[in-house]
């Protein structure tokens, strides 16, 4: 009896076209198909190099494909990729201890068990819930939190919620530290915080008096790169301390020492009483997130925070080497060097492009305002700017989704001061050849 023989595969004929595999994306796709990504650069099938200025969507700390991320997946795959979160793992257990080490000031204990940025902050939400009992949450205008149902309720943009008809109850927005376009029409000078003092009307009569949790971006990240004025995270903290709320700084961008320091917490020198984490912790890519908190905060049952591929082998082997990495002598300095050195180049463009407004930023966290020439925002433009970013050889974002105003400067943080010249001769090209 012969043996039977395997069924033909398919023919170029059968073969599906670029175009029919596209026709099946929930929604259209970028026209550009990546091919392979080194350090700063991300290049196409056609071999065109394009250099990331944000960062594969701020996640590449390490940039594309660090060499000694790309050998410790490979050495932790032949070994263990997943396991359930119930078992300690060598990869997991170092690195809580990693992070226990770094963290900021009180925050002892780590969560693992999250698969997202959002997932992190819910888990923080339903900790101060639970704690406190109180239900609601205060966030800020702008304030970008995260996609689930509960997350896009909390975040602080009303398009984002448009679409779905239900919502989340028991969350009060109050205005950011935008001190260029301040919502009390204030100046700095002589405002006295007024963004935070009237926080305590907001309690008194916008909430139902029963707050858990203020949570907020240290750096606004899709918000429009606000950067809060001097004592605004201070006084936040004494008002959360002496009304009784747990303090929550969503680190998810700002973390891992894309401000500079390990966390923007270390930055303007502020401990929250809860930290949030993710996106830059994977490296290269690797997706993580997870919580810090206080010792006095544990104690909610993990069935009600912990998440499929939450505390991930893998990827906590990658978290644990980009940590060791970033720690280097030199790495952070570096971070802060180049930054600085982006703001004063970005300054000078300014001078001679009239559509750039304020630039602001912390290390390697930077957003311009695009405006038109009242001064006004021009989220159109701004826009424009981003889609030509390609001709130049360049990967943009803005802010809001395209609906904000701010284009957004955030390379990976192993760029040189060479790749830093050469992305803003790049963006200086961009804004000669955009009007």
């Amino acid at each position: 009896m012969s043996a039977p023989t395997a069924a033909p595969g398919p023919t170029p004929s059968d073969a599906r076209t670029a175009d029919d595999v596209v026709d099946h994306f929930y929604y259209p796709p970028d026209p550009f198909k990546a091919a392979r990504g080194e350090g700063v650069y991300l290049y196409g099938e056609d071999g065109s190099r394009y250099l990331d200025a944000s960062s594969g969507t701020f996640n590449l700390t390490l940039g594309y494909s660090h060499p000694e991320v790309v050998e410790t997946i490979r050495a932790q795959a032949a070994e263990l990729i997943h396991v359930t979160s119930k078992f300690q793992s060598t990869s997991v257990n170092a690195l809580v201890g990693a992070l226990a080490e770094v963290a900021p000031e009180g925050l002892t204990r780590v969560h693992l068990k999250s698969s997202s940025g959002s997932d992190a902050n819910e888990a923080a939400i339903k900790i101060a819930q639970h704690h406190t009992g109180n239900p609601d949450v205060i966030s800020l205008f702008r304030g970008h939190l995260g996609q689930t149902m509960a997350m896009i309720n909390a975040s602080g943009a009303a398009f984002r919620r448009a679409p779905f008809p239900a919502q989340i109850p028991g969350v009060v927005h109050v205005p950011d530290p935008y001190c260029v376009r301040c919502f009390y029409r204030q100046q700095r000078e002589t405002c006295g915080l007024l963004c935070v003092e009237r926080i305590n009307d907001f309690i008194d009569y916008a909430s139902s008096g029963r707050v858990a949790a203020v949570i907020l971006e240290p750096i606004s990240g899709n918000g429009g790169n606000v950067v809060p004025p001097d004592g605004y995270l201070q006084a936040l903290r004494a008002l959360c301390d002496e009304r009784g709320i747990l303090l929550v700084f969503d680190e998810i961008q700002t973390g891992f020492g894309r401000t500079g320091h390990m966390f923007a917490s270390d930055t303007f020198g502020v401990a929250p009483h809860m930290l949030t984490f993710g996106k830059g912790l994977g490296g290269s890519g690797m997706p993580i997130a997870g919580l810090l908190t206080e010792e006095r905060l544990t104690g909610l049952a993990g069935h009600h925070i912990n998440s499929t591929f939450g505390a991930n082998v893998l990827a906590s082997s990658v978290a644990v080497k980009t940590l060791e990495i970033i720690r280097r002598p030199g790495f952070l300095e570096n971070v802060r060097t180049v930054g600085a050195h982006v703001m004063d180049r970005l300054g000078e463009l300014a001078s001679r492009h009239p559509f750039i407004g304020d630039i602001r930023g912390r290390g390697l966290m930077i957003g311009m305002e695009i405006n038109d020439a009242d001064g006004n925002p021009d989220a159109p433009f701004t826009n424009h700017l981003a889609a030509h970013g390609m001709d130049h050889g360049l990967l943009l974002r803005t802010s809001l989704y395209g609906f904000g105003n701010v284009l957004k400067v955030r390379p990976p943080l192993i760029m040189t001061m060479e790749e830093a010249d050469e992305m803003c001769d790049r963006l200086d090209r961009l804004f000669a050849d955009a009007l």
